[in-house]
């Protein structure tokens, strides 16, 4: 069950009690990957979709210096409106407790606290991986998933990374990727795919998978990606002409580390007149659905 230095909110601590259905929300993506009032209103529909299959959700990030799943309404509008909330990976944990700081958690960070809550699945937009200019800017998800063991529903990889690297960083971890109704690796919002990843046709297979994983002793997480929408997706003639302004962008003002991948998305949106901000919305919300099916079939 949880550990005696996090708050846990007292419908999801007696779900898990109980046995029944819960999905961890990551809290970076409201403070720093999408735009007000986008941000909320998009973590809102998340945790309603959540609902709506019967499980409960439990969005999570440090709340001046306390680690807390599942957030109240006006918690999380203050991740979502509050100056200076810090971006925390799992490495930034010990800091932001030590030094009572608001961090919004990103995919290792949340991967922790809800193994720590004792939360199975965690439903997000895309993990991250590795980066297309630099052999060591390698994000801190992929080994968390090594070693976590957290079902982890996503579109992929965010399209701004070298992903076929990123696909061979997981099997080199022993990470199994599942591709939710493809045989590929999906590439975020951008239409396509790359690699090739097990495929599963439900949620109950899902969790069979993940279940035998974790049984087998696996020892970390599993990746479940599912493709975003036809619909809202970008063609990627379209997004790497935008990309490659958005990192011209980035070099010439300087950003680097963990503001570039803010950067970019926000510069993206602008440069593809809101495109991948719709395509943003849109499967993260269609991640967290299918995030619940899946934890209900784990039951």
């Amino acid at each position: 069950m949880d550990a005696n230095w996090l708050v846990v909110a007292d419908e999801v601590r007696a779900a898990v009690a109980d046995g029944r259905p819960v999905v961890a929300l990551e809290s970076t993506l409201i403070a720093h990957g999408l735009p007000w009032p986008a941000n909320l209103e998009t973590a809102r529909e998340s945790e309603a979709a959540i609902r709506e299959q019967g499980a409960v959700p439990a969005t999570i990030a440090v709340l001046g210096g306390v680690p807390t799943v599942g957030l109240t309404a006006a918690q999380l509008e203050e991740i979502a409106t509050r100056e200076g909330v810090w971006k925390a990976s799992r490495r930034d944990l010990a800091a932001a407790v030590a030094l009572k700081k608001h961090a919004a958690t990103t995919v290792s960070a949340t991967m922790a606290l809800a193994r720590a809550a004792g939360i199975r699945v965690f439903a997000t937009g895309g993990i991250g991986g590795a980066h297309r200019e630099s052999d060591f800017d390698i994000s801190a998800d992929l080994t968390e998933l090594a070693r976590t063991p957290v079902l982890v529903v996503c579109s992929g990889a965010k399209s701004i990374l070298d992903l076929p690297r990123t696909l061979e960083i997981l099997e080199t971890y022993a990470v199994p990727v599942l591709g939710y109704q493809t045989e590929q690796f999906p590439t975020f919002y951008t239409a396509g795919a790359v690699g090739a990843v097990a495929r599963v046709e439900s949620p109950a297979e899902a969790a069979a998978v993940f279940a035998a994983h974790v049984r087998m002793g696996g020892g970390g997480g599993a990746v479940l990606a599912q493709p975003c929408p036809e619909a809202v997706a970008i063609s990627a003639e379209e997004f790497n002409l935008a990309l490659n302004e958005a990192e011209i962008d980035a070099t010439a003002e300087g950003i680097a580390g963990p503001q570039l991948t803010p950067f970019l998305l926000s510069r993206l949106a602008e440069l593809t007149q809101g495109k991948t901000l719709a395509a943003n919305r849109t499967l993260i919300v269609n991640n967290a659905t299918l995030a619940a099916q899946v934890a209900k079939e784990l039951l």
